[in-house]
């Protein structure tokens, strides 16, 4: 394999492109850098990756990289890049949604049209699901995203749809429920509950803390991702979901065993663009992708405040 992973300084990114050059696989990392969140934590998930032979990165945006040189001789695309972030997608905001979720899939697309390759993978989201649909989500439920972030990753998955469909551009894409584990982005609940946890500050609490979530442990978000590269049928869609609904008091209950500190929290109004609750139907990728999530929700945590402990995040 001779992949191209774009985002790959990125959280699952990163741990996707040491999967594929542990397999043997020959990577060519691509990452703009946005400042979304600090460089310095993005270059920290690269460290070991830029000492691994068959390992390049590339610094650029999509929209000013040389797509025609970097896809010659590759064989499988896995597209992670993007603006995340539902809170922060709305308002003025929204147009660096479009720039990075939309038009810089399209252009990726279109690049693969001229350079045949045999698989490329979508990074999508729970997001597209919205709040009207029957649980456990299944892939054809009616999509109504309740988020301009949720809209964006929508459009590209159809994007992704519409180039297999007119240009046979063999694209899968992976629906990701609530990823988390080591070099979860510091905007993310965990990283920010374990940090006040820690910190002695309250955890900031959105609406009744009632609302439920399906979270998928990196390390099988990544297998599930590798999978889809080789086992995923194009112009298909998955969920991967971590095969629990785990209802967020209950996720304090979890923090406060983790770290053994007192959980103690502030509530906030919900926000608007947050979901009430979402599960994965993940019947489909456990046929065609051999799909089975092996991390537990209290396993996953350890891991990640293990990390977090590691680099030094905890300390004053």
């Amino acid at each position: 394999m001779k992949a191209l992973v774009t985002g790959a300084a990125g959280f699952i990114g990163s741990h996707l492109s040491e999967r594929l050059i542990a397999a043997g696989a020959t990577v060519t990392g691509i990452d703009c850098f946005t400042d979304y969140y600090p460089r310095a934590r993005k270059e920290s998930n690269l460290a070991g990756l830029r000492k691994a032979p068959g390992f390049t990165l590339v610094e650029s945006s999509l929209a000013d990289a040389d797509l025609p040189r970097l896809l010659d001789g590759t064989t499988h695309v896995f597209h992670l890049a993007a603006q995340a972030g539902v809170r922060k997608s709305w308002g003025r905001d929204f147009r660096v949604y479009t720039v990075n979720n939309v038009e810089a899939t399209q252009i990726l697309l279109e690049a693969c049209v001229q350079h045949p390759i045999e698989r490329l993978v979508y990074a999508s989201s729970s997001s597209v699901y919205g709040d009207e649909v029957t649980l456990p989500m299944h892939e054809d439920a009616r999509p109504q995203p309740v988020s301009p972030y949720g809209v964006t990753k929508l459009s590209a998955e159809q994007l992704c749809h519409l180039y297999y469909v007119n240009y046979r551009v063999p694209a899968v894409s992976l629906r990701y429920f609530t990823v988390y584990g080591p070099r979860q982005r510091p905007d993310m609940g965990f990283h920010r509950f374990f940090k006040a946890v820690m910190a002695g500050t309250p955890i900031a609490q959105f609406g009744d803390g009632k609302q439920t979530r399906d979270f998928t442990f990196v390390a099988d978000a990544v297998t599930a991702t590798a999978a889809a590269a080789t086992r995923g049928t194009p112009g298909a869609v998955y969920n991967i979901g971590g095969g629990s609904r785990v209802e967020l008091l209950d996720v304090f209950e979890l923090i406060r065993r983790v770290t053994g500190r007192a959980v103690t929290v502030d509530r906030i109004d919900a926000q608007h663009g947050d979901m009430r609750d979402t599960y994965a139907d993940t019947t489909r990728a456990r046929a065609d992708l051999g799909f089975a999530p092996t991390v537990t929700l209290e396993q996953g945590l350890r891991a990640q405040f293990d990390w977090m402990k590691s680099a030094g995040l905890f300390e004053a």
